[in-house]
């Protein structure tokens, strides 16, 4: 498989094929307060995908960062999930948290995974059937874990890049919050951007709730200043910035990663020094 998506229609006939594991990333909020109509609805065998709990780092305030390998095993594991299994993925909001899964199972050295395009909407929309969520038990998975780190990016490496520009830096975030003149949704938190970052506001390569075709996206992405460095996503707290990280794989050939501390980490650990002369570091 290894298309980075996949159609409802295309899972709806694949549904009950060996290997396949369908995986709900549905979570019950999230930073953009967008709403969802089908909370309590799901596909017809959907594991829940703890993205908030079971498949987030412990040790750090900051949230959403990606757990330790041997933490993503054991929760895979628990999850029924084998080193075979092919795993489709989506979520209520359309294509919201299931592309940061996609992510986090290609940084964890599993490629055989797709995200169900357009999520539970589309699937509703196409008249496709779904069941009332309810929790299900699986036999242990074996699945291994094999953490890449060229697909991640910490602090550091951001402040590296400041000077030398060995990478491009594109932002997720709406403009407003990049440009420093919308608040941020998360409390105490300045908004503002990372020197030399530019802006790719995820819902520019959505449509519909679904990705846009890749001649437009193509569109998209010529308008930016792209050369052949490697791309880092970033956004608030990484999640949508995976958004535009998978759109960016279906038309470019850039090397990418994302920066999992995002702009909640970068403003806490450097708003201070901007102040000083107004600009945003």
């Amino acid at each position: 498989m290894n298309n980075p998506l996949v159609s409802a229609k295309w899972l709806n006939n694949h549904l009950q094929d060996q290997d396949i594991v369908l995986l709900d990333a549905s979570q019950s909020s999230n930073a953009s307060a967008i709403s969802s109509e089908y909370d309590q609805l799901q596909i017809e065998g959907a594991r829940h995908f703890d993205l908030k709990d079971a498949f987030s780092l412990k040790t750090t305030h900051l949230p959403n960062m990606l757990p330790s390998a041997r933490t993503f095993e054991k929760a895979c594991r628990n999850l029924g999930i084998h080193n075979s299994s092919k795993i489709i993925v989506y979520d209520n909001l359309g294509n919201h948290f299931s592309p940061r899964v996609w992510w986090m199972f290609k940084t964890m050295g599993h490629q055989d995974i797709s995200v169900l395009d357009g999520g539970l909407p589309n699937w509703i929309a196409k008249g496709y059937k779904t069941i009332q969520k309810k929790q299900m038990k699986f036999e242990r998975g074996n699945f291994n874990a094999s953490f890449n780190e060229n697909l991640v990016k910490i602090f550091e490496q951001i402040k590296t890049n400041l000077n030398n520009q060995t990478h491009l830096l594109i932002d997720a975030r709406p403009s407003d919050r990049f440009n420093g003149i919308a608040p941020e949704p998360r409390k105490g938190l300045p908004s503002g951007n990372i020197k030399n970052s530019i802006n790719l506001p995820y819902n520019e390569v959505l449509k519909n709730g679904k990705f846009k075709s890749k001649k437009q996206l193509a569109q998209v992405f010529q308008t930016l200043p792209i050369d052949d460095r490697p791309l880092i996503f970033s956004c608030g707290s990484g999640v949508t910035a995976c958004i535009v990280l998978l759109a960016s794989e279906l038309v470019l050939e850039n090397k990418t990663s994302i920066y999992d501390g995002s702009w909640t980490e970068w403003a806490e650990r450097t708003i201070h020094i901007s102040n000083t002369d107004g600009s945003h570091s």
